[in-house]
């Protein structure tokens, strides 16, 4: 079911394996917007080698984060590409200042924040293997393959990633939370964050639906 939409312009924040990209692919296909990847973004300039890729880049090699005046800059001018357009923001902001400046260029109607508890994230990824050739995923218990530890279409070994282990996942959602925080603040100051629960994905999508449909509809 796609819902008749008026332009509207969201924003999708959550932790690492929150469920955000499942989320956010729903939210698509239902109302009809376009998604902006941040992360996407960035990788398909640096696979490009375009100077702004090469820029990234240089500072990813160095180990450090892209200055936000960098980010701010393509960020703001890729939504302007879109401006005619509803679309669904993730990845960015990731800092105040980012919020702060998008707020002032593009100011977001809506901020969807996702909430699942850190152990069942946790459980979640330690259960994850991947298929490195392809990018396959499984999940042991939801997604499992068909022979333990081996890729269904090629037979190959299935690794787990090195971040994907408990205590990787542990710090990183740590990271996430305290980097996070006062972009939420933020936005919960402005009035327009709205918060879902839940331990899965479709636990937390008829909640999103049920908030997101009375604004989409025209």
């Amino acid at each position: 079911m796609t819902v008749k939409t008026k332009l509207l312009k969201a924003l999708i924040l959550g932790a690492p394996a929150s469920g955000k990209g499942t989320i956010s692919s729903r939210i698509v296909k239902r109302y009809n917007v376009e998604h902006i990847s941040s992360g996407d973004k960035l990788r398909h300039h640096i696979e490009q080698k375009t100077p702004f890729g090469i820029e990234v880049k240089k500072y990813l090699n160095e180990g450090k984060l892209v200055p936000d005046d960098v980010i701010i800059k393509f960020m703001t001018s890729e939504l302007k590409k879109i401006s005619a357009q509803s679309w669904l923001l993730d990845g960015f902001p990731r800092t105040v200042t980012q919020a702060n400046a998008l707020w002032k260029q593009q100011p977001v109607d809506v901020v969807l924040n996702l909430v699942v508890p850190f152990e069942v994230i946790i459980d979640r990824v330690r259960n994850r293997w991947v298929h490195l050739p392809s990018g396959r995923v499984y999940n042991i218990g939801f997604n499992t393959p068909k022979i333990m530890g081996k890729d269904d279409i090629t037979g190959e070994e299935l690794i787990q990633r090195p971040d994907d282990k408990p205590e990787a996942v542990q710090k990183r959602l740590e990271i996430y939370n305290r980097e996070t925080k006062p972009v939420i603040d933020f936005y919960k100051d402005k009035g327009i964050l709205q918060t879902f629960k839940g331990s899965t994905s479709d636990e937390i999508w008829p909640k999103v639906t049920l908030y997101l449909d009375p604004m989409f509809k025209s």
